[in-house]
């Protein structure tokens, strides 16, 4: 190993899109600041360490992905201590801190990380520093920050009660002096998601910069024109602080243009996941009025000569480009708008201090320079302070320069959350509000994650159009405001509008098969199978469907599904089927009206219940506005289907402001069908998660 016994600790991380790892090299960073020293591996590496011998502490930071699994690069390793042979005193020589990410928006949180907590407990595994729970919903640096400023007394004390063990006595004595001087290690740290709940205390500068500044110099470097904080300016007491801010990354990518020219790599090369295919869009119908506060729209891709395969309630991944006129933007602001077509190749820096610096995965070797900020990097992406805090060094104006070192800082930290976190703030209007930042290329490929695939919900049967696959989308929109100087469209769906505009045929009937167009045009897809959203294998169960907007797009799939099974099996016994389908306006976006009413009439969908939330009514009894109101409406029929024939529930769409409330409303159902309290009906629909008859595809 790289480091002797005495100081060393194992650092795992597990990452799905690069949190984990950025937060487990922040953790390298700050070992040596407290004379430790981290041999850090990616989980999956199983051929670089090995628990069943490990004697040093360990520490895993590991993300959640999905529906709650673990991320992909910590599967192996989980199937590997899944092994039901395994003896529970298998890890009883380890002892282990565990941070896990997630986010509280989806029902599993953080469930790759208590997956394996709980694995590792069973197998005899002890805890040296209380598991930490970093919710990203709210702010990962909430529960991380202090994790890993509680991290280092724990280590050091573990570390003691190992040479204790060893009979290292001499040694002993060498780090209790060390220790002394510091309080107890509190090891019970309670860390979750409740972060309100927190004492942030100020632990000086330990694995950090320290900006201390007189109060002259700061109330001349920024001085006070408005009362109230923004992205560019701060008031007291921020900007009177000193500052604690992380420590700067070291850099370590190293870029060359060349004069040689090429071919840039083909899209699949950037997907690790597996198989991808390159198909042509069919159709394309725009399913809301010009009215309509959204703008959705059905694609239909042409599959039939691929070997791509999929059921009713799957997903799959577009690959999507960045937007071009900001990817010009952004060359200009590099000062490299000339240079856009030439080849660059990217390498780690000779010398680097960074601990086992690669090339990040998702940048070729060699490519052009607008291949890399089209395809590769993810412009939109939300700065991480580690990021800010390299920006710092690349900006020339004192205020400019101050400013970010408080959104970087722990001082600071209200207003990273505030102007940056909640306001979606990316790099291009970082570079807008801050004109004397001028960050290399390198810098950039060093701090922008990887340009992430789109997932959509597949809304068609291969049964019902063999060769088709259809999905329905928003055209997602991002207002101009005060962080954000310019609106814009989602990175893919605005790409997708914008790719199918001379197919789009605005039309009152949502699937009407007149008017199909040929398209040359194509994207790039991949498969992403959903493990538990699909019909009950046997038909003759009853299930209800939830989807209000494009949550409705699963269903259609369901619907055509069920048609022909129906068509085919004439002898088959079919359970009942409900649809609670909610929108705006019944005239506006109303999506697949017609397709429902004929599902209805050949008796494949039951009962249909919709609601429309902004329609004015004169009845006397205004009528129900949202799903959760018309499902209590029908509280007997739904607990009957769910508990008395065992029915399945399926939620599609919004997760923050309709599942929630979907889930809420079905606790109050059970609770006053079954005569039972609260905490019995939520018991109940635990029960019906755990045996999947309560299913949720959902997205925030």
């Amino acid at each position: 190993m790289c480091c002797e016994s005495k100081r060393r600790f194992l650092l795992l991380y597990a990452t799905q899109k690069g949190q984990a790892k950025a937060i487990a090299e922040e953790i390298w960073q700050q070992a040596g600041a407290h004379g430790l020293e981290a041999d850090m591996h990616c989980i999956s590496e199983m051929d670089k360490y090995n628990l069943e011998t490990e004697k040093d502490p360990v520490v895993i930071v590991i993300s959640t992905t999905g529906t709650g699994e673990p991320p992909d690069t910590a599967r192996k390793f989980v199937k590997k201590i899944q092994d039901k042979t395994l003896p529970p005193d298998h890890f009883a020589h380890l002892q282990y801190g565990l941070l896990g990410l997630g986010d509280s928006e989806y029902m599993f949180f953080c469930n790759g990380g208590r997956t394996v907590d709980r694995r590792l407990q069973e197998l005899g595994a002890q805890h040296f520093y209380d598991t930490g729970l970093a919710d990203d919903c709210v702010g990962l640096e909430l529960v991380v920050d202090p994790w890993i400023d509680g991290l280092w007394l724990a280590l050091k004390e573990a570390l003691q009660l190992q040479k204790e063990k060893e009979g290292m006595n001499n040694a002993v004595s060498a780090v209790s002096s060390s220790l002394s001087t510091g309080p107890h290690a509190v090891h019970e740290l309670k860390l979750s998601s409740e972060v309100q709940n927190l004492k942030l205390e100020d632990e000086g500068a330990r694995g950090s910069d320290t900006l201390s500044q007189k109060l002259d110099d700061i109330n001349h470097v920024a001085p006070a024109r408005d009362a109230e904080p923004s992205l560019v300016h701060s008031v007291p007491p921020v900007s009177q602080s000193a500052l604690n801010i992380p420590a700067l990354p070291p850099e370590y990518i190293e870029v060359e243009f060349q004069d040689t020219q090429g071919e840039n790599p083909h899209l699949s090369s950037l997907i690790s996941e597996g198989r991808t295919f390159e198909v042509p869009v069919t159709k394309a119908i725009q399913l809301t009025r010009e009215d309509a506060v959204k703008t959705a729209l059905l694609l239909e891709l042409d599959i039939a000569d691929t070997a791509f395969e999929y059921q009713p309630g799957d997903a799959f991944c577009v690959i999507c480009p960045n937007n071009v006129s900001e990817v010009e933007k952004l060359l200009h602001i590099l000062g490299l708008s000339e240079k856009g077509d030439d080849f660059v190749c990217v390498k780690v820096k000779q010398g680097t201090k960074k601990k086992g610096a690669v090339r990040p995965q998702h940048i070729p070797e060699r490519s052009t320079l607008k291949f890399i900020l089209t395809w590769c990097l993810e412009i939109r992406a939300i700065p991480k302070k580690a990021f800010l805090r390299a920006l710092v060094e690349c900006t020339s104006d004192a205020g400019e320069k101050r400013r970010l070192q408080e959104l970087c800082s722990r001082q600071g930290a209200s207003d990273y959350t505030h102007f940056i976190r909640d306001s979606n703030v990316c790099l291009l209007d970082l570079l807008h509000a801050f004109p004397s930042c001028k960050p290399s290329l390198s810098l950039l490929i060093e701090h922008l994650p990887k340009l992430q695939a789109r997932s959509y919900s597949v809304s068609s049967s291969d049964l019902y159009q063999p060769g088709r696959l259809c999905f329905v989308f928003n055209v997602v929109e991002f207002p101009a405001g005060p962080s954000r100087p310019v609106s814009r469209k989602g990175v893919c769906t605005g790409w997708l509008a914008e790719l199918v505009a001379p197919l789009l045929h605005p039309s009152k009937n949502s699937q009407g098969m007149k008017g199909e167009s040929s398209s040359t045009e194509k994207i790039s897809i991949f498969p992403r199978p959903n493990n538990a959203f699909h019909l009950p294998a046997d038909p003759s169960v009853p299930f209800i469907m939830v989807g209000p907007g494009t949550g409705i797009a699963p269903f259609i799939g369901f619907l055509q599904h069920r048609q022909k099974l129906r068509e085919q099996h004439t002898d088959w016994q079919f359970g009942e089927t409900w649809l609670f389908f909610g929108c705006r306006h019944q005239d506006r976006d109303y999506l697949f009206k017609d397709e429902l009413q004929c599902f209805l009439k050949n008796g494949t969908l039951t009962h249909l219940k919709v609601c429309f939330s902004r329609d004015s009514s004169t009845a006397e009894v205004a009528p129900p506005k949202y799903v959760q109101d018309v499902l209590r409406l029908c509280a007997k029929e739904v607990a009957r289907v769910l508990l008395k024939e065992r029915g399945y529930f399926y939620i599609c769409g919004d997760k923050k402001h309709m599942a929630d409330d979907v889930s809420d409303a079905i606790v109050d159902i059970l609770s006053r069908e079954m005569e039972a309290d609260k905490l019995e009906a939520m018991k109940i629909l635990a029960m019906l998660r755990e045996a999947k008859r309560y299913l949720q595809d959902v997205w925030s």
